[in-house]
């Protein structure tokens, strides 16, 4: 019998995006593009997720290239994978902001297996989007900059979102991250009706960019809503 760690694994192993997509816009898929990645995947979802419990969802924008997009896990980067998870990778050593205020609620919160037993993490687009800036470098993109790729998008996102509710999520309540995020979202679910109620956070990015002062404060700002 599949648990709740199995549909993960499968649904992560199948992502595959055939929307229309920018000339300069590409695809950033880590399932496909790193094996390590797949590794890390099935390691960490066997160790916090191997149950058929019932877990509320927390949505990111889409994954970003330090954060799941180098180990396959939302808002983890492999600092936090290896001192905090207990996962080693190899690969490739990434620092990501916003992977330190996400596990530093998530120590609050209890600890690591405490916490990922009440919750799952993905993102609105379970795939991310890098774009090529003017100077040439491929940047970070999310899945709302630009109206067609929203649109085009939106019913990878619907599909993907229907997918991860069936491996067993409580669909009376979603949390978003970042309130332009939370705008998008709010379509899609105003659409597909995937969750009888929105709560938006401020993102963790913008908090440690910009708010880092109040750090303690939006800590307890999350755990206010996720007890």
């Amino acid at each position: 019998m599949t648990d709740f760690a199995d549909k993960v694994i499968e649904f992560h192993k199948n992502l595959e995006y055939k929307g229309k997509l920018k000339e300069n816009v590409q695809v950033m898929n880590p399932f496909k593009d790193n094996e390590e990645i797949l590794s890390i995947l099935e390691k960490f979802y066997k160790k916090f997720f191997s149950d058929n419990n019932q877990r509320k969802i927390i949505l990111g924008i889409n994954p970003g290239r330090l954060g799941a997009g180098a180990t396959g896990i939302p808002f983890t980067d492999t600092k936090r994978l290896a001192e905090v998870c207990g996962i080693e990778s190899s690969s490739i050593q990434t620092h990501e902001p916003s992977s330190v205020f996400v596990y530093d609620v998530i120590k609050e919160f209890g600890g690591s297996e405490k916490f990922y037993d009440k919750f799952y993490i993905n993102s609105v687009c379970p795939l991310g989007f890098v774009e090529q800036n003017q100077k040439g470098n491929w940047v970070n993109c999310n899945y709302y900059d630009y109206d067609e790729l929203f649109q085009s998008s939106k019913e990878f996102i619907i599909s993907s979102l229907r997918k991860q509710i069936a491996f067993g999520i409580d669909t009376s309540v979603c949390f978003i991250l970042g309130k332009t995020n939370a705008v998008f979202f709010k379509k899609v679910n105003n659409e597909a009706k995937l969750f009888d109620k929105v709560i938006v956070f401020d993102h963790p990015r913008y908090i440690v960019q910009y708010k880092k002062k109040l750090n303690e404060k939006y800590i307890a700002d999350y755990l206010n809503e996720l007890k």
